[in-house]
């Protein structure tokens, strides 16, 4: 049976899957759908997205195969386009360096596969930073590449084309997030449609590189990490709370979907992998209990602890715990017992749209 890779292929249906306490639900492959972006001239039909974020840089390039698509090749860099933005309200030079070069090795990528149809979309540090549009200009110039600064709106409805088709069964309304490196998206969606209807989003100001930043690392003796961590807790509910005002009381289940770093990194966590897996880890359900469970843990570990720990590591290490309270938030303000963890988000649903308009 095929499993999905980053460099493989999307099958019909995914592998069912079960940890001591979590399972995996089949997923149907990727569909195509609207909005064209930088055009490439080539006879394979390649199409490419690009996700600039606060803390990524994720580019997939693909091409049309059945009712989906098949990828023919991925690029994730941890880049820290933010890093630093919260207190001056600028990228940093450091961060402009570090952000091209990973961009340029997307442009290569881009050129060699003879990319069609392609669109590279920047998010919340580019909408925040003061030199926002210089950066722009100057990776245009230096790589060739046309960044879209999209809206919060459109990224959460982006993220949820892109991810949607792996929330459980079930009737009501679903909540579907994603937590970024500069802010958090919370969708609510109706899902008795094939494409889902938007009911209500919010965008809260927190994702991981933000609230770290503005709060401090997790560090010190228990107890100062204890006290960082409830006030990342305070800061997320205070963000949420007008977006929980409006919430429904859902009649059946509650269905709760993440695509986020945060989240496919507690589940590499809930399911013990020496090494991330990307085939155990797209689909999974985890019991929400758990994934509380893992964030409370880690926020109580010293930043070499959690270093320490497969697919963690010091990349992550400083930063997950602001995931973390940002995942408990969510929790909160809307109670499923079990949660849906993809891989996939914003750069699935602007292939989707590409393949669909062309």
């Amino acid at each position: 049976m095929k499993k999905v890779t980053a460099m493989g292929e999307f099958p019909a249906e995914l592998p069912r899957r079960r940890s001591s306490d979590a399972s995996a639900r089949p997923a149907p492959a990727e569909a195509g759908a609207a909005t064209a972006g930088s055009r490439f001239r080539g006879p394979a039909r390649h199409y490419a997205a690009l996700d600039l974020g606060t803390n990524n840089c994720r580019l997939l390039i693909a091409r049309p195969q059945g009712d989906g698509f098949a990828v023919v090749d991925a690029f994730s860099r941890i880049v820290r386009l933010g890093e630093g933005l919260a207190t001056t309200g600028r990228l940093s030079d450091a961060a402009i360096e570090r952000t091209i070069a990973a961009l340029r090795v997307c442009a290569d990528k881009l050129k060699r596969r003879n990319v069609t149809l392609a669109r590279s979309v920047a998010t919340e540090a580019c909408r925040r930073a003061s030199n926002g549009q210089a950066f722009m200009e100057r990776v245009l110039r230096e790589t060739g590449i046309h960044l879209d600064i999209i809206s919060a709106e459109e990224e959460a409805r982006l993220a949820v084309l892109g991810c949607h088709v792996l929330l459980e069964p079930g009737d009501g309304p679903a909540l579907v997030f994603d937590i970024g490196g500069g802010s958090t998206e919370l969708v609510l969606i109706d899902s008795a449609s094939p494409v889902p209807t938007v009911k209500d989003w919010h965008s809260a100001p927190w994702g991981v590189v933000s609230l770290t930043e503005s709060v401090g690392g997790v560090t010190g003796d228990t107890a100062a990490r204890a006290a960082t961590y409830a006030r990342m807790r305070a800061l997320v509910a205070e963000s949420f709370a007008p977006f929980a005002a409006r919430l429904p009381r859902p009649a059946t289940p509650p269905r709760l979907l993440g695509t986020s770093g945060t989240v496919t990194t507690l589940a590499s966590v809930h399911l013990k992998l020496e090494r991330y897996d990307r085939a155990q880890v797209d689909g999974l359900i985890a019991p929400a209990a758990a994934m509380r469970r893992i964030s409370q843990d880690l926020a109580g570990m010293s930043l070499t602890e959690r270093a320490e720990l497969p697919c963690i590591g010091r990349e992550r290490a400083d930063l997950v715990v602001a995931g973390c309270a940002i995942l408990e938030g969510i929790l909160d303000l809307w109670p499923a017992e079990r949660l849906g963890v993809a891989d996939r988000g914003i750069r699935e649903g602007i292939l989707r749209r590409l393949m669909e308009t062309a």
